[in-house]
């Protein structure tokens, strides 16, 4: 088997948020942290210009990105990354994976999310 090597350097900075949770209503929801209260990681990040989808007959594009950086236990599925050039916020798409279960790299894509009504 061949060995993983990662297809581009780790050179953009990357902030990961933790989200904590309450309870409203009787509905828990996710509530994000400062920018200041986050870790940063370096990673590389790839847009590829997003994923076209078509929704009940309306088409759109919805960025997405792959992203593969160092291994760390606490990047979850539950994480937000936030590039801190732009301020744009990326849900974690799946659980990130563990490259051949080795603790030496992690890969996930991630799906720009915008607040808004």
């Amino acid at each position: 088997m061949a060995e993983f090597r990662p297809s581009l350097p780790f050179s953009t900075a990357l902030i990961v948020l933790k989200p904590t949770y309450t309870k409203v209503a009787g509905v828990r929801s996710p509530v994000l942290p400062d920018l200041k209260d986050g870790f940063q990681i370096f990673a590389s990040f790839k847009t590829y210009g997003g994923t076209d989808t078509t929704v009940d007959g309306v088409y759109s594009v919805v960025d997405t990105a792959s992203v593969e950086t160092w291994f760390r236990p606490d990047i979850t599925s539950d994480c937000v990354i936030v590039l801190p050039a732009t301020g744009a916020k990326y849900q974690i798409i799946g659980e990130p994976e563990n490259i051949n279960m080795r603790n030496q790299f992690l890969t996930f894509r991630v799906e720009r999310f915008k607040g808004g009504a």
